[in-house]
Order: structure tokens, then sequence, then C-alpha cells
């Protein structure tokens, strides 16, 4: 099941990737009469929230710390995402975020023996100089994209890349 679960996010971490360069590299390319029916933005939306609450349950996060997360959306818009776990459409900042989130994700589960590790490591004390001995989550609570950014460099960086 862990398998099946961490295919499932590797490929909805690869559409957000490929949705975000689509819209840097061809936005002056389409018009608004064109659509890209691979790359339907309600989709995407679903996937990305989906990914992301079930990643969240999995790291025991509180609606507070998901809200940091995803940028401090207003609270009714983060509470409707919350139960219908989808959007019409999603903003690049959140889109990254979650892009971020699901590669922290992913490489912890690539760095540690075990999948409960994996999920608890962000929640431990790290004496690594990027977190001056707070956790990762802490770090990532800081509510920048760059936050989210240099937690993923850093695990990049543990797996040699």
């Amino acid at each position: 099941m862990l398998y099946i679960l961490d295919r499932v996010h590797l490929s909805i971490y690869i559409w957000i990737r490929l949705y975000i360069y689509s819209i840097d590299r061809f936005s002056d390319m389409i018009t608004p009469q064109q659509s890209q029916p691979n790359l339907d933005p309600q989709r995407i939306a679903g996937a990305a929230l989906q990914a992301f609450f079930n990643l969240s349950k999995r790291w025991g996060l509180s609606a507070a710390q998901e809200r940091t997360l995803l940028g401090s959306p207003p609270e009714s818009t983060f509470f409707k995402w919350k139960a219908e776990k989808g959007a019409r459409r999603l903003g690049r900042d959140v889109l990254e975020r979650i892009s971020y989130l699901l590669g922290i994700y992913k490489a912890l589960h690539l760095l540690l023996p075990s999948p409960r590790a994996a999920d608890e490591w962000v929640n431990k004390p790290n004496t690594a100089p990027l977190f001056h001995g707070q956790s990762a989550l802490q770090r990532m609570l800081g509510g920048s994209l760059v936050d989210l950014a240099d937690v993923r460099r850093y695990l990049d960086a543990q797996r040699g890349l």
C-alpha cells in the first residue's frame, strides 16, 4: 500500500511541476480560446490538495499549520478546500508550496529507513545549521516559500543531488 501511495504522490508532484512549467513557458503562446486538456486546473488542484491533506495527516499537522504551509489563504477558502479536497483552480504560489512539500515527503522516504521515521523527522529537533536546533516543520512554518525551498534543498543535498 505504501508503495502505491508513494507512486501516487510522485505522479501528482510531476503533474504540478508540468503545470507550473507550462504556465511559465507557454503562457504567452496560448490565446484565451485555446485550452490544455491534459492540464485541467481543477483536476490538478484536486489532486494537489488531496495529496497535501494526506501528507498533513501523516505529519500530524494542525489546521493552523496547514494554512501556514499553504501560504495563509483566507480561513473560509482553506476550510472549503479541506472539506471538498478540491478547488476550481489553485494559484501558482499554492501549487509551488505543495510541490515543495511533496518533494520533501519523497526525499524523506528515500533517505530514511522506514515510513514512520520519515514522517516523524519533520517534528524532531535538528542540529544542522539550517535549523538552529529547531525541527524542519518549525523552519517550514516560517511562512515563506523560501523556507520550504531551503528544507527541500537540504534534503536533496543529503541525497547527494
